[in-house]
């Protein structure tokens, strides 16, 4: 952890599974005055529960998290830390991600690969009670519309079966197909929808409306 905040800092909770990532954002964000990192997690759990107890003003997450994904953090974490915000930091750079996050409550969505400049003013922009977005991200979401690609028949099926909390090899008994292909329209899914969570899929297949609880 960093050296104790100033109050005018913006103290800064930072989620990735990979150390290397974490070391690196540490440490430019240390010599970054007005900024302070107060936390690191690898986990979405860690990081919910590290947010409680931390209380920052600004959770800096990545997606791909090796238990729940950043979107669920980033929906979770009203709960636990009311004040904070949280701002995607990702590779991945379609308008389904950024759409996705939109919806579980994140006010920004910068790429992995953005220069530290940007990383730096996305984080004040959004601790400020803005919003940013990559400029990459932005074109698509003005030129792309608001809404997910239409799922195929097949792959709306699949989902709504994953949302029924049946196994891959329980999907390809029903369906009568190999269980790569079910692997496959799985993949389809998380590619269009921008969801990486069986949690998530049953979210989605609620809202709907294609299953009820």
């Amino acid at each position: 952890m960093s050296a104790a905040a100033d109050a005018a800092d913006i103290r800064v909770l930072l989620v990735d599974d990979h150390q290397l990532v974490r070391d690196g954002l540490h440490s430019r964000l240390g010599e970054t005055p007005g900024i302070c990192v107060v936390g690191e997690a690898g986990s979405g759990r860690e990081a919910l529960a590290l947010a409680a107890a931390l209380q920052p003003d600004l959770v800096l997450l990545d997606i791909g998290l090796p238990d729940i994904s950043g979107l669920d953090v980033a929906e979770q974490l009203p709960a636990v830390a009311p004040q904070a915000r949280a701002l995607m930091l990702s590779m991945y750079d379609n308008r389904e991600y950024v759409i996705s996050a939109i919806r579980a409550g994140a006010a920004g969505y910068v790429l992995k690969d953005a220069s530290s400049k940007e990383i730096i003013a996305a984080i004040r922009a959004v601790a400020a009670g803005g919003s940013y977005y990559s400029a990459p991200l932005t074109t698509a979401l003005a030129t792309g519309g608001s809404e997910p690609p239409p799922l195929t028949e097949r792959e709306r099926e699949v989902l709504i079966l994953v949302a029924q909390g049946n196994s891959n090899k329980r999907i390809a008994q029903q369906l009568a197909v190999s269980v790569r292909t079910v692997e496959t329209h799985r993949l389809n899914l998380r590619k269009k929808l921008g969801i990486e969570t069986p949690a998530g899929l049953i979210r989605y297949a609620l809202q709907q409306g294609w299953i009820k609880v």
